[in-house]
């Protein structure tokens, strides 16, 4: 059974890789999905998420289960250009899960076919945010509890000169 895990993931967080692996654990592949909002401005390109993404998951024994890919447009219209059935949503709060209910029952009135599995992080990871984690490193504060190193480096990077 094929899972999609869509996300901007702008960046990647410790939180969304938690969910990952446990979405890897419960499925025989997950399609990690970056989506591109071209309504919404973003720290890193898709290229450069995805990018990111691929080299979170160098090494993880689970990882071959997962492949990375962007898309624009309906999550329920891609979903099914890749035959797959099953959302896979992190819920790290009750506003989380209000927000995520609501997109849940959007997405299947739109595509009956489709389910909304919601997962939750580890507790230690449940206020961890990709906003949050720009706002940090927008402010040069310490990322490492939140992000892997490379992802770090690569928020510095674009936030240069506020250490």
């Amino acid at each position: 059974m094929k899972a999609l895990y869509p996300g901007t993931f702008d960046p990647i967080t410790y939180g969304h890789l938690d969910i990952l692996e446990r979405a890897a654990s419960l499925f025989d592949e997950v399609v990690i999905t970056v989506a591109v909002n071209t309504r919404k401005e973003s720290v890193f390109t898709e290229q450069e998420r995805v990018a990111l993404i691929e080299q979170t998951l160098e090494g993880k024994a689970w990882a071959e289960k997962v492949r990375v890919v962007a898309f624009t447009g309906l999550l329920v219209d891609h979903a099914r250009e890749l035959k797959v059935n099953t959302l896979i949503r992190g819920v790290r709060q009750l506003s989380d899960f209000e927000y995520e209910f609501r997109m849940a029952l959007m997405n299947r009135r739109l595509a009956p076919e489709i389910d909304t599995v919601f997962l939750m992080p580890q507790e230690q990871l449940t206020f961890v945010s990709a906003t949050i984690v720009r706002e940090v490193a927008y402010w040069g504060g310490d990322l490492s509890q939140f992000v892997p190193d490379h992802v770090a480096a690569a928020l510095r990077g674009k936030f240069p000169g506020k250490r």
